[in-house]
């Protein structure tokens, strides 16, 4: 039985396809001054490394979390899906020690994916039912990711029909620099309008103006078209 991060690493190795890795290094954004500048990348794809998570489920928290230290970005994706399986088979305390690694472990969860996969499943479940004033300090965080997790994990909240967070986090976040900030806010934003257009068109009335283009851009994605011309020529 592979249980250890050193069998699963192994494991990976011998599952990685180089073509596919090439094609990740480009997509991902590893070249000199990239926002994944220096990542490693074997080739597997995610479907593959799901079905990886399910049959390495027995390994214990500790291994799973040397597998996020990985320099090995499918091995630190990998060891993300088995937190968030993990995370949802487990009683309160185990959930108050994962999310509680995953926040120490920030660090690695370095890249879009990785958040992405992640943040709305631990961090956004866990603080539904508590005081939420982590994903603030992750909002104002001096790192992109912890950033990105902030405003992601309100993914979980918007699916509840809580939009409180989502917004305020998004005003936060009106004056970030980096797109994939942008890319975020506006995703969680077009989420919120999807439930309730009316409190997405609140918030757009007040900020549109001075939104970054793409994050106005994804907010208003799926708006007629009449109305995403107005705002994108501020004129609504």
């Amino acid at each position: 039985m592979i249980n250890t991060s050193e069998q699963i690493i192994s494991r990976l190795k011998e599952l990685g396809d180089r073509d596919t890795a090439v094609h990740s290094r480009r997509f991902f954004k590893t070249g000199k001054g990239e926002y994944g500048e220096g990542d490693q990348f074997i080739g597997i794809r995610v479907p593959v490394l799901r079905k990886c998570a399910r049959q390495f489920k027995e390994a214990g928290l500790e291994d799973t979390l040397k597998l996020l230290k990985s320099p090995i970005h499918e091995a630190r994706l990998l060891a993300l899906f088995m937190l968030t399986d993990r995370y949802s088979k487990s009683d309160d305390s185990e959930k108050r020690t994962i999310y509680r690694a995953y926040l120490d472990h920030t660090g690695y969860i370095n890249n879009w994916d990785l958040v992405d996969s992640s943040a709305q499943h631990i961090v956004g479940d866990y603080l539904s039912d508590r005081d939420r004033k982590p994903l603030y300090r992750l909002a104002r965080s001096k790192s992109l990711w912890e950033r990105r997790i902030g405003i992601m994990s309100t993914h979980r909240f918007i699916k509840q029909g809580d939009f409180a967070d989502t917004l305020a986090l998004a005003q936060m976040l009106l004056t970030a620099q980096e797109d994939l900030i942008h890319k975020a806010v506006g995703w969680m934003l077009r989420e919120v309008g999807n439930r309730n257009v009316s409190v997405e068109e609140a918030f757009l009335a007040k900020h549109y103006m001075r939104m970054p283009r793409t994050m106005l851009r994804y907010s208003i994605e799926k708006f007629p078209e009449d109305e995403r011309q107005a705002y994108l020529h501020g004129s609504k």
